[in-house]
């Protein structure tokens, strides 16, 4: 194997590397808004009252159950 080629493939691996460095750094950053996101969520749940929380949560479960009804037909 000539230098060259080492040189290529050490350069390629470098760019590997720092490509799954991006991509593990993208998905902890949105890892991270998603729980900022569940968590104001559930912070506005706990906000309600208990009769509005049950509301929302059979509406929102009801809502959910429809959609797997229609994807399933």
């Amino acid at each position: 194997m000539s230098v060259s080629t080492r040189i290529i493939r050490a350069l390629l691996l470098a760019a590997a590397a720092a490509a799954l460095a991006a991509a593990a750094y993208q998905l902890r950053e949105k890892h991270e808004e998603a729980s900022l996101a569940v968590q104001n969520i559930h912070d506005q749940l706990d906000a309600l009252d208990p009769v509005t929380r049950a509301a929302v949560i059979a509406r929102l479960t009801s809502e959910e159950v429809k959609k797997v009804r229609d994807h399933h037909q």
